[in-house]
């Protein structure tokens, strides 16, 4: 499915930020032209906990390598930009504008280009500060939700990067929209550090409510007496939420164990609140004569909210995703092939699917001059000269 055909993107990005939101246009099937540096996305080398970026957020995308401080590379870039609809950049404050390639100087060039713009601030008293993920975590809540009391954690993904990618692509679907009204671009702008902070809304909201500060997740006050992680037979863990006494009803029938729900001291929540150490108690020792998928079969069987306690790898093999089509076969360019995510949409029953692997460096910069005219000659001297890179 290709809802964005026809919609060509110029993604001047590197990490996750910039490319995020540059995957969801290129999985709804825009045509993106990732602009790499001749030396390739740093993001495409990063080790440790750095090393899925580049696979997981750049496929179904074209690369072109261009010096952008080059006079010729700039040249490059401006033929590129009369012939785009979008450009998204996440570079560091002012440095678009340093390159002259800024909102206004595009604009001037191409007043139907969408430019969004995706920065760690958002234009404010911190827009010249520099920003990572783990930065807006910090300043936003997040952490401090997350970790135990005195202990802040960032959350085990990039969410604020992912979320704010995202963000930025919603911008310019509505900008894109606009303009099929007026005729005219404009620029999108999102920020990491709104992004993380309209996360953290619904925390922000419980000081007034409540009357008090929030405790981080690891110290909250409980609202269900059963709401948590047990261990099964083999030391696996599996989440076991009862949120209802329908639930706590259907549990005891499935799990055989009718003296709990006839016991007058567990009949409603606020009860079994009241009875919690004794009833977790009982719970974990009865989890721990079972398998971990007896456990999972049952707990389905009664209905009731439930979750096997997974490592992202496990994934992989996960039985839903697999059997409808949840994770597409992403070759990595070396041999390899990983399954990773597709795009969590539907439209009309159309899932967003894979039309090419994550882009080799300058892949397509012949390919995409060639289109705007540039002659072979042309071409190879900007590549001799070091303006261009066009892998062989």
């Amino acid at each position: 499915m290709n809802s964005l055909q026809g919609v060509r993107v110029l993604e001047f990005t590197h990490a996750i930020l910039g490319p995020a939101c540059g995957l969801v246009l290129a999985d709804l099937g825009a045509e993106v032209l990732k602009i790499e540096p001749l030396g390739g996305d740093p993001t495409r080398i990063l080790k440790g906990f750095g090393a899925g970026y580049f696979p997981m957020f750049n496929r179904n995308k074209r690369s072109v390598a261009v010096d952008l401080k080059h006079p010729e590379g700039k040249t490059v870039i401006l033929d590129l930009v009369r012939s785009a609809d979008v450009v998204i950049e996440n570079f560091a404050p002012h440095t678009m504008e340093r390159l002259g390639l800024g909102y206004e100087d595009l604009a001037a060039l191409n007043p139907r280009l969408i430019y969004c713009s995706l920065k760690g601030f958002m234009p404010g008293p911190y827009e010249n500060r520099v920003a990572l993920d783990e930065v807006v975590q910090m300043m936003s809540g997040l952490a401090y939700m997350t970790g135990p009391d005195g202990q802040p954690l960032r959350a085990g993904t990039s969410v604020t990067d992912i979320m704010g990618g995202t963000f930025g692509a919603l911008g310019i679907l509505a900008a894109l929209r606009e303009r099929d009204q007026s005729g005219r671009g404009q620029l999108v702008v999102n920020g990491l550090f709104e992004t993380a902070a309209y996360m953290m809304g619904q925390n922000m909201i419980y000081s007034v409510v409540m009357g008090e500060p929030i405790p981080p997740m690891a110290g909250r006050k409980r609202s269900w007496a059963v709401y948590q992680p047990f261990a099964s037979q083999e030391g696996d863990l599996v989440f076991i939420g009862i949120t209802s006494d329908k639930h706590w009803q259907r549990f005891c029938e499935v799990f055989e164990q009718p003296q709990w729900f006839a016991d007058p001291t567990l009949a409603t929540n606020a009860l079994r609140y009241e009875a919690f150490e004794r009833l977790t108690s009982g719970i974990a020792q009865l989890m721990a004569t079972l398998p971990k998928a007896e456990i999972v079969r049952k707990c389905e069987q009664a209905g009731i909210p439930f979750a096997p306690v997974n490592r992202p790898e496990d994934l992989f093999e996960d039985e839903h995703l697999n059997a409808t089509g949840g994770l597409l076969d992403v070759p990595l360019g070396d041999g390899r092939v990983a399954k990773l995510p597709r795009l969590p949409l539907q439209i009309g029953g159309q899932s967003f699917g894979l039309h090419a692997p994550p882009p080799q460096v300058g892949e397509h910069t012949r390919a995409a001059l060639s289109a705007l005219g540039y002659d072979e000659a042309r071409i190879d001297a900007l590549i001799d000269q070091h303006v261009i890179y066009a892998s062989p």
